[in-house]
């Protein structure tokens, strides 16, 4: 078992978590494991390699996930990826859209254990960098124990150790991607069991989780736990994390992240990066506090327009600034 923290992590999320999204993350966690998108092969093999695999060093820990059905292909972005200084690569065997299904991968593999299993061994057999896979419990009408067992038992003697498992089944036909994260039903009791069954493999839980209490209760059955929504609609929840699950009370608030965005920006936008594929990630850094409604407001009407003006950036500080005042004024 690799000695990388898996015990909380920032699941992979299309249109998500790319490198701005994944910089503002860890400015506020230091220890959770984040994910990039998912990645094509072909986008990783063909593609300007910077603009799609690119990263910040700040961003580790750091995984890649990779989508794809070729072994030599995803062998080949596996060894991309060790050079390129991920601490990890993630074979997606769960996302249900209809344009992945197209490109064979994502969760239409669960049907061809074989296959994935061919896939992980090519991957393992190229790097030294841990090879983890991360899938749902099910398809269409298979939502069976014994199937989901077996198909994790092909996956571990392919090579890695490290399985991910949203516990939900993968509706391939008549649901889109986002009605795939809501309408099949949550079955936690599967995945704790696949951990008992499995205790040589580290078990990482996804879906639905979306508080500090639940996260303890599910370590307590499994290895580790990956959040995504919850995490991208309200980022300060890292904040919780951080002092409920790592014990650490050395985080930056509110005002010292926008602080520290700006100058992010600021040398992004140097490089011709648009204020916007930033700042459009921070709408919900004040979710649930005094102030959330005139921060997203402000972010609608000046950061969100392709060209959003910088000054617009630094005048945003003052409207931060203010609200603490206020809130240490009551």
């Amino acid at each position: 078992m690799s000695k990388l923290n898996r015990t909380v992590s920032v699941a992979p999320m299309m249109d998500c978590t790319d490198r701005h999204d994944r910089y503002f993350l860890r400015l506020i966690s230091k220890h959770v494991l984040l994910y990039t998108e998912m990645v094509a092969t072909g986008a990783a093999l063909k593609g300007d390699r910077q603009k799609v695999l690119g990263f910040n060093n700040f961003e580790k820990p750091l995984a890649l996930q990779v989508g794809g059905s070729n072994p030599k292909d995803l062998a080949e972005v596996a060894k991309i990826a060790e050079d390129m200084g991920y601490d990890e690569i993630n074979i997606n065997l769960g996302c249900p859209s209809k344009k992945v299904q197209k490109n064979k991968f994502g969760a239409c593999l669960i049907k061809e254990p074989d296959l994935v299993a061919e896939c992980i061994h090519a991957m393992v057999k190229a790097c030294t960098i841990p090879v983890t896979a991360k899938t749902r419990i099910g398809f269409d009408d298979v939502e069976d124990f014994d199937y989901l067992n077996s198909f994790v038992h092909k996956m571990a003697e392919a090579g890695t150790k490290t399985i991910i498992l949203h516990a939900r089944k993968a509706v391939l036909k008549g649901l889109s991607p986002r009605e795939n994260l809501k309408i099949p039903k949550l079955n936690y009791p599967m995945v704790h069991q696949i951990k008992k069954e499995n205790p040589n493999l580290e078990i990482i839980i996804n879906g639905g989780i979306t508080k500090c209490s639940e996260i303890k209760e599910h370590l307590s059955e499994v290895d580790g736990v990956m959040i995504g929504r919850a995490i991208y609609q309200a980022p300060y929840f890292l904040a919780d994390i951080e002092r409920e699950i790592f014990g650490n009370t050395d985080i930056l608030t509110r005002t010292e992240i926008v602080e520290e965005l700006v100058k992010y920006v600021s040398s992004e936008v140097a490089k011709g990066t648009r204020v916007n594929q930033i700042m459009r990630h921070t709408v919900g850094l004040y979710h649930g506090q005094k102030g959330a409604t005139e921060w997203k407001r402000y972010l609608s009407n000046n950061m969100m327009a392709r060209d959003s003006d910088f000054q617009k950036v630094n005048h945003i500080l003052e409207i931060v600034q203010n609200n603490e005042k206020e809130k240490l004024a009551i």
